[in-house]
């Protein structure tokens, strides 16, 4: 110390640390209004910067009202200096935090952007904010006047220790990474495994994907095991698809009116059932003349691989009460069984009523 403390340097130094906490309290303030504006706006990426500079900017004013306060008093230089040291450790501390806090909001923004779904793909979000923590502590270091070059060599030895040692953690990593990379599968698709495994993907984090199945229940699959499995995606290209519903009718049917009765059915599923595509083209296509009826094949538009099962199950409700009131005939499978004194010939089968055990007629000589 180059001269004793005197009342004008506390005052000073009680004058400088009060100014830094008014500009605090001023820019909590302002930032609480921006914060408000940020809401009104569509992108969220306002938001998770305004939040973080809600801590940085208060703390800075308060160091920097600390760092005055400190240049007031006559300290010595080695005291000057460790306290302006301390004070700027600590600002870098905030500062990394709040950068780390935004990097990873920006990337989770980004995520749910691009997938459309209220999902998260947190591998990204969990690698970025560790790379950025991590740069913080080697800027700490290295402002405390320790050489990070060792400690980079050292880690660069140690990591070759560490991924021989976890192989199979940094497969699943990496893989997670190049699937997300490659979009073959993003957070909200539906996807099918060869394995059998189908369900509505939740998450993607460093080590297994999130499958949640429409019975509710969470399937965990190892994300070096989704890369290197077969793979259905029912949103890729397209979220919409096409489903096909198989119906036939008698041979004495008019297959125009047939037609035509089918398509209007269509059009009003369509139209009246969440989750169809309205501007869906009807489409009937005649394709076998079976044993005891012609068969045809009935494409409908689905919104998303889900609504299938609630689209089938109207559709053939509607179908069979248009029918029944059209006078349009669906034959029931049918055989003929014919006996012989003691022996059973062979059934003559039409159209699949062996597996469905009906019996129309016996004749017995």
């Amino acid at each position: 110390m180059t001269r004793a403390l005197t009342l004008d340097d506390f005052v000073l130094a009680g004058i400088a640390l009060a100014a830094g906490l008014l500009a605090a309290f001023a820019l909590r303030l302002m930032l609480r209004w921006l914060g408000r504006q940020a809401d009104r706006t569509r992108w969220g990426g306002d938001d998770v910067i305004v939040d973080a500079l809600r801590t940085v900017v208060p703390w800075a004013a308060v160091v920097g009202g600390a760092a005055a306060a400190a240049a007031v008093l006559p300290l010595t230089r080695t005291v000057q200096h460790h306290t302006n040291q301390t004070l700027t450790v600590l600002l870098i501390f905030v500062v990394t935090l709040a950068a780390a806090r935004v990097v990873a909001g920006l990337v989770r923004s980004v995520a749910q952007s691009r997938s459309g779904v209220a999902a998260s793909a947190t591998i990204f979000v969990n690698i970025t904010r560790v790379m950025v923590l991590a740069i913080g502590f080697l800027v700490v270091l290295q402002t405390l006047g320790i050489s990070i070059a060792p400690l980079l060599t050292a880690l660069g030895v140690g990591g070759l220790a560490v991924a021989l040692a976890l192989q199979d953690t940094l497969a699943n990593l990496f893989a997670g990474i190049h699937i997300l990379a490659s979009k073959t599968v993003q957070p909200g698709d539906y996807i099918r495994l060869s394995s059998g495994e189908e369900g509505y993907v939740t998450d993607i984090n460093w080590r297994q994907t999130t499958i949640r199945n429409l019975s509710n229940n969470l399937v965990i699959i190892p994300n070096g095991q989704l890369a290197g499995t077969n793979m259905t995606n029912y949103n890729r290209p397209e979220q919409e698809l096409t489903i096909m519903v198989q119906a036939g009718v008698g041979y004495d049917s008019d297959l125009e009116h047939v037609e035509r009765v089918t398509c209007e059915v269509v059009t009003e599923v369509m139209t009246d059932v969440t989750g169809a595509v309205p501007d869906h083209e009807p489409a009937v296509r005649f394709h076998t003349f079976g044993d005891s009826r012609i068969g045809f094949t009935v494409i409908l538009g689905v919104g998303e691989f889900s609504d299938q099962y609630r689209i089938k199950h109207e559709f053939i409700k509607r179908l069979h009460r248009r029918y029944r009131a059209e006078g349009i005939s669906i034959p029931a499978p049918a055989r003929t069984v014919t006996l012989r004194q003691n022996q059973v010939a062979i059934p003559q089968q039409r159209d699949g009523a062996q597996e469905a055990g009906g019996v129309s007629a016996a004749r017995l000589d």
